[in-house]
């Protein structure tokens, strides 16, 4: 099966931010919290009525960021 390519864009109120946005600040945030570089695996779960984005990185590790 050949790998679809995407492109997503979270749009809220007066917010506006991708995908590769939000993967990069979540793993900065990750990486400056735990001291850790070597994002393997993360989990995002967007809630814009809260004006969050939660992660888990590498299974074990979670915080959130700010939309």
């Amino acid at each position: 099966m050949a790998t679809i390519k995407t492109k997503i864009e979270l749009q809220y109120a007066d917010k506006n931010i991708t995908q590769d946005e939000l993967v990069e600040r979540a793993k900065a945030a990750c990486e400056a919290e735990y001291g850790v570089k070597g994002v393997k695996d993360m989990q995002l779960y967007v809630k814009p009525e809260e004006n969050k984005a939660y992660y888990v990185v590498n299974n074990k590790m979670t915080g959130s960021i700010d939309l």
